[in-house]
């Protein structure tokens, strides 16, 4: 995932496939392609005024070229309470 400031995002092509949804606090919105299912981006639940997306969704980028990148594994939120 890269991120940008939400003003940063253009989506060029697709806009009319994508989808939406959000759980539990509704605060981030998660979009993926309703034809294939990819995941392409999001509005942060930890900022939303940055916008994280799918580095595999660019047109002309390869993943395996960035090197190593941080992870998270999706479970632990830095904003849930333990």
């Amino acid at each position: 995932m890269g991120t940008v400031p939400l003003t940063g995002l253009r989506i060029l092509k697709g806009v009319d496939v994508l989808k939406s949804y959000r759980f539990n606090t509704q605060q981030a919105c998660h979009c993926f392609c309703s034809v294939c299912g990819v995941y392409t981006h999001h509005i942060r639940r930890i900022d939303p005024s940055q916008c994280a997306y799918n580095v595999g969704c660019l047109d002309g980028v390869d993943p395996a070229d960035l090197g190593m990148v941080p992870v998270s594994d999706g479970r632990n939120h830095p904003l849930d309470k333990k």
